[in-house]
């Protein structure tokens, strides 16, 4: 990142601060915050057992149910539910968009470039995430709920007027009609929404998806609806879904609720004429979930906490001062440096910025689920070290001590 979009980006994070603080204060978010914390831990514990509750519950509510095991069957799987879909639609193969909401786990899995490569169109519907594909280059989100944050309003004048051959004012509202003219347009075309969830309710059967410009409400409306969510999205029930909902809101945004809050339990369908039940009013026709491991079920407990809010980034001095260097992929800071190892390995935590946390808690302290990051780094560096993955500048340092006597 350049030095402006880090100070843009900080500029954005303190005045982010002062929404979260005061709000993380009060005693109704502080009771939903221990509450949480017990969903999670619980949830995490008893989470074979919750997917397969999940199955069923998807299974008699009418969802396709799917499991991958690593990022390659998710995408494989994907494929094959889209081109089932293109066959049955009768959709020209140089035609096909594909509606799109933000979703750290599909960047994950790297979806967008998987499926450009095998010639389908990607429409960003995200505001943030629709600047960042028409940036190109360079592109990779600060924050969950942010992810363009670092760039000034300037920055993204020019990345649309030149992306769509406009001659837009730095005029907020300009930029967004515009944005949003473009996208609906090219969602026209399209038969098919792919998402993420911010939590599952297995026992429900349901996806929870929270939003606030109303993109997801047209993504899950496409003919076929695509859900990738990690096994750690799972949680007993609808209950518990819409309360990490609400407390990642208040962590991510400093407001206690956000416009819209999806949830999905099944394909469109209406009982509304003699109460016969009928299929394919205004919805989906099809939905689909698949559950990815992808290393989670290798992952320590404490490292599937998380609920996704990105506090931890925003109060990391790390972070603030080298910005989405530190992280890995859509994981950004400490959380995903830590997520790397098992999505990936040793080596990738390592170059994800292993060694620039300064173990100081504070992603902890801000943490809603007091998730122990700098304690899980502390521990992947003692293994990385028995691998031989120390830095290089350390190992001279230990050299010299074991030759010398001294680090000199």
């Amino acid at each position: 990142m350049k030095e402006e979009e880090i100070e843009s980006m900080r500029k954005v994070f303190n005045n982010l601060k002062k929404k979260i603080e005061p709000l993380s204060e009060s005693p109704k978010i502080q009771a939903l915050q221990k509450r949480v914390i017990d969903i999670r831990k619980d949830a995490i514990e008893n989470n074979n057992e919750l997917i397969a509750i999940a199955k069923e519950s998807f299974k008699d509510n009418g969802i396709d149910c799917f499991y991958a095991n690593d990022e390659m069957e998710a995408r494989e799987i994907l494929l094959d539910l889209i081109n089932e879909e293109i066959e049955s639609s009768n959709i020209d193969k140089n035609e096909v968009f594909i509606a799109k909401s933000k979703s750290n786990t599909l960047r994950e899995i790297n979806v967008s470039e998987f499926l450009e490569k095998h010639g389908m169109n990607i429409v960003e519907t995200d505001l943030g995430d629709r600047i960042l594909q028409l940036k190109k280059e360079d592109n990779n989100p600060v924050h969950p709920t942010g992810p363009a944050s670092h760039l000034t309003l300037q920055d993204i004048a020019n990345i649309v007027n030149e992306s769509m051959d406009l001659d837009l004012n730095s005029v907020p509202r300009e930029i967004m009609e515009a944005v949003r003219e473009d996208v609906l347009k090219l969602l026209e075309k399209s038969y098919i929404g792919i998402s993420g969830s911010n939590s599952i309710a297995a026992e429900d059967g349901a996806i929870l998806m929270l939003h606030n410009e109303g993109n997801i409400s047209i993504v899950q409306n496409k003919k076929l609806h695509i859900i990738v969510a990690g096994l750690d999205k799972l949680v007993p029930s609808l209950e518990d879904s819409v309360s990490i909902a609400k407390l990642e809101t208040a962590y991510a945004t400093g407001k206690p609720l956000t416009s819209y809050m999806n949830i999905v339990a099944g394909p469109s369908k209406t009982a509304d004429i003699e109460k016969k039940l009928l299929k394919n009013m205004y919805g989906a026709e099809k939905v689909a979930v698949i559950l990815l491991d992808n290393g989670r079920k290798e992952a320590i407990d404490e490292c599937l906490w998380c609920i996704g809010c990105g506090n931890c980034i925003v109060s990391c001095p790390v972070y603030n001062i080298v910005g989405n260097e530190f992280g890995y992929s859509s994981y950004l800071g400490g959380r995903g440096v830590a997520m790397s190892k098992y999505l990936k390995d040793n080596k990738v935590s390592v170059g994800s910025g292993l060694y620039m946390c300064t173990l100081c808690g504070m992603c902890t302290e801000n943490c809603p689920v007091l998730t122990p990051t700098y304690e899980i780094i502390e521990s992947l560096r003692n293994t990385a070290q028995k691998e031989g993955l120390s830095r290089e500048p350390h190992k001279k340092i230990r050299d010299n001590i074991k030759d010398k006597g001294s680090p000199y």
